[in-house]
């Protein structure tokens, strides 16, 4: 059996769903049998100062390492249980030995066999504002849109004071669902990338204001399990 390793903390609350899911997944093939995993949870905080510093070099270098004593512990394939960190995810996979699991490559994959066209991104600011969703979409021909200035620093604020420690608001809920109702007026978006996994714990139905949603969480929860299952 191989092993995954998880780089976890990025938040908590979406490690703890991450290993929750995986569990579920897998025995859904396996009735009775677990998956090897380990995890190696890094500190949140830490990670979101290095990117309001734009000290991505030190982010890589906390990711790497955090890989290494993954690598050390005996994993064979890892992935990162957060979207934020993937703005080096191409540095970090260069200078690691593990082979990793892209969030943004299996959610590219997994809208492409939707069919969908334009997907609206939410996350931090930092997800939003970076390239690496877009740039990633571009090459199957699809694109990314993200919400205004003013929709950002909303989401960004809901997510980091809320999200990332375990509150789920009715009220934030709808907040965000109104945002998504913008996107697809304003840019006739097919569907919704939940660019954050803790979003994953305010919207868990498959659809979002008459849209298909992309839970990043579920479709790099299945990529992995698919990984342990062929391995």
């Amino acid at each position: 059996m191989k092993t995954l390793g998880i780089v976890g903390g990025l938040g908590p609350e979406s490690t703890v769903e991450y290993y929750r899911r995986i569990l579920v997944k897998y025995a859904e093939h396996r009735p009775g049998a677990a998956p090897s995993i380990i995890i190696n949870s890094i500190d949140v905080n830490r990670g979101l100062h290095m990117l309001g510093e734009g000290q991505l070099h030190k982010l890589a270098d906390y990711l790497v390492q955090s890989l290494q004593t993954l690598e050390r512990a005996g994993a064979d394939f890892g992935l990162i249980s957060a979207n934020t960190p993937h703005i080096v995810f191409d540095e970090v996979q260069g200078r690691s030995k593990l082979p990793l699991i892209s969030v943004v490559e299996a959610t590219c994959a997994h809208a492409k066999a939707l069919g969908l066209t334009t997907l609206g991104l939410l996350g931090t600011r930092f997800t939003m504002e970076s390239t690496f969703y877009a740039k990633v979409f571009s090459r199957e021909g699809l694109a990314v849109v993200v919400p205004n200035e003013n929709e950002q620093a909303y989401v960004h604020e809901k997510y980091t004071g809320e999200l990332l420690k375990g509150k789920v608001l009715l009220e934030t809920r709808q907040g965000l669902m109104e945002v998504i109702t913008r996107l697809r007026a304003r840019d006739c978006i097919t569907g919704v990338i939940l660019g954050g996994t803790e979003l994953s714990l305010i919207f868990r139905e498959p659809s979002v204001a008459g849209l298909p949603v992309l839970d990043t969480t579920a479709i790099h929860v299945q990529a992995a399990v698919d990984r342990l299952l062929r391995d």
